[in-house]
């Protein structure tokens, strides 16, 4: 099961216009100013990064590039860009070229971290993350706590991992990751009571559990001898995940 969040884009709802140009009441044209012609090129980019339209926002990255050489917005856009289209090393290399730019951005840092996940570089990735969860202003603190977990039951710390799911919780209390998480790292620590609350609280955030989740719904009613709660989570993981591995382990289970 993939467990590691996306990278974050930011779509914008509407387009923005390219023009270099603003008008005046008095009907007289100026040239935008340099920063503001920046954020649009900028926000049309990330627009077209949402659509998949990476030629697109590659040429408005350029254009923005040419605008200032030095913003860091745009060497991350230009990463994730490269990331999409499977060009890793040009990724990595606008990655941390945003970052030497400004040390500080979190944004980037916790993207980055998404990509070095992505290929197996977990240490890194968490090394990264450590950076992001000390940002106390970073709108993405929860989801960063919850990478910062992920990676570090990668490296087989899972009191690590469970202390960063914690921290999540305590800002966004249903996200359904660090919920998930929680409750099977409690339930394989023997602690079922504290899995059955994590769990209860997860199915009742979640629109559809994971086929690993119903697993554990079944595992956890079998501790508690809830039969019917057992029957009901196996016909639900028969129906919705019929190939998965969950279910196929599950059977083996019932053949015993």
């Amino acid at each position: 099961m993939k467990r590691f969040l996306s990278p974050l884009f930011l779509v914008l709802a509407c387009a923005l216009s390219g023009g270099c140009v603003t008008t005046t009441e008095g009907g007289f044209t100026e040239e935008a100013s340099p920063s503001k012609a920046l954020d649009k090129r900028v926000a049309l980019a990330r627009q077209y990064i949402g659509e998949g339209n990476w030629e697109a926002a590659k040429r408005n990255l350029k254009l923005a590039e040419e605008i200032d050489a030095t913003s860091p917005q745009v060497y991350e856009a230009f990463a994730l860009v490269y990331q999409s289209t499977g060009e890793y090393e040009l990724a990595e290399q606008n990655f941390k070229r945003a970052i030497s730019l400004d040390r500080n951005f979190s944004r980037c840092r916790n993207n980055y971290a998404a990509f070095l996940y992505s290929q197996q570089r977990y240490k890194e990735a968490e090394e990264q993350l450590d950076y992001v969860v000390k940002d106390t202003l970073y709108s993405g603190r929860p989801n960063a706590f919850v990478n910062l977990g992920l990676c570090r039951l990668k490296l087989f710390d899972t009191q690590g991992a469970e202390e960063a799911f914690v921290r999540a919780l305590a800002m966004d209390r249903t996200n359904t990751i660090a919920l998930y998480e929680l409750a099977r790292i409690r339930y394989e620590a023997q602690d079922y009571p504290t899995a059955n609350k994590y769990y209860d609280t997860y199915r009742t955030v979640v629109r559809k559990q994971s086929a690993a989740a119903l697993l554990l719904g079944i595992q956890l009613a079998k501790v508690d001898g809830d039969r019917d709660s057992e029957a009901s989570y196996a016909l639900a993981l028969r129906n919705l995940y019929p190939k998965s591995a969950e279910y196929q382990a599950y059977k083996r289970t019932v053949k015993k």
